[in-house]
């Protein structure tokens, strides 16, 4: 395991909307032994509201800060010792705070999703905010990719098995 990695145990897995942050997260969190943790879920649980209703009550702009409070927690457990997998929201590695933090207390995977498969997972975007229109979310996709792209490593989404996705990440050299 890498030295980044032994000094502060933490994963963090980046990527666009429905890429499958969440359930490839569990997974390899459940193969390291270690915790999984979802900032999205995070912020839910301290609010009481959706991440839908959020955006639409208070802004997205609300909904960053609650998300990078939700990132900051997560890390401090992480600096505390606790080896932790995290998935964080869609937009999360864009913010240049997050991004800083992140980069400098463990190591960040990219799972990059085509956009066609994360249409096929999106049929009912009415839980994603920034789904809702095809034409934004295309163009979010794209927008999204250079931030995504400074991730330590990356790793293509070729099946919707997420084992597959799970066992390229453990072929990584950070193990």
């Amino acid at each position: 395991m890498i030295l980044k990695l032994k000094r502060t145990p933490g994963i963090y897995l980046v990527g666009f909307m429905a890429c499958g942050k969440t359930v490839i997260g569990r997974r390899l969190a459940d193969r390291l032994g270690w915790r999984f943790a979802d900032t999205d879920a995070d912020v839910e649980a301290a609010t009481g509201l959706t991440i839908a209703q959020i955006f639409d009550t208070r802004g997205e702009e609300e909904f960053r800060k609650l998300e990078a409070e939700a990132i900051r927690q997560r890390v401090h457990m992480i600096q505390k010792g606790k080896p932790m997998v995290v998935a964080l929201g869609g937009g999360a590695f864009g913010q240049p705070a997050n991004y800083e933090l992140l980069e400098n207390n463990g190591v960040t995977i990219w799972l990059d999703c085509p956009l066609a498969v994360i249409r096929r997972r999106l049929q009912d975007p009415s839980g994603r905010p920034l789904a809702r229109d095809p034409d934004k979310l295309e163009v979010l996709y794209y927008a999204r990719r250079e931030s995504y792209a400074r991730a330590d490593y990356r790793i293509p989404i070729v099946s919707d098995d997420p084992e597959v996705a799970v066992d390229a990440i453990l072929q990584l050299p950070i193990f």
